[in-house]
């Protein structure tokens, strides 16, 4: 099924906790999301992808209809991001509970340096 990334934009705006701040950005004919500055969830055509590691994205890939992000066929699963399968973009609450789980696996960005802040 094709999505539309500014539906699932909508769609991530209202389920994602209260006090998590986002910022989405127009990328490769889809749609980043943001959470502190960083990546963290990938909205195009094929669904929403969220990017997590070890243990939450081995749990997210084990639901029934999640899988592996790949914009085309041809190109080699992620490693990292997970789609969200079709039956957790129509739960509001456990699709909250991933979307707060992945912006919780950000890695802090390293310092700017005094010449970049000036």
């Amino acid at each position: 099924m094709a999505h539309n990334p500014k539906a699932l934009q909508a769609l991530m705006q209202t389920a994602a906790p209260p006090d998590l701040e986002l910022a989405f950005r127009p990328m490769f004919g889809g749609i980043m999301a943001y959470a502190e500055g960083r990546a963290f969830a990938s909205l195009s055509d094929v669904g929403l992808a969220l990017k997590l590691s070890g243990p939450d994205y081995a749990e997210l890939l084990a639901i029934p209809g999640a899988k592996a992000l790949q914009y085309t066929p041809d190109m080699p699963p992620s490693k990292s991001y997970v789609v969200a399968p079709e039956t957790m973009l129509a739960d509001r609450e456990a699709l909250r509970g991933w979307i707060a789980r992945g912006a919780a696996n950000l890695k802090p960005g390293k310092p700017k340096s005094a010449k970049a802040r000036a």
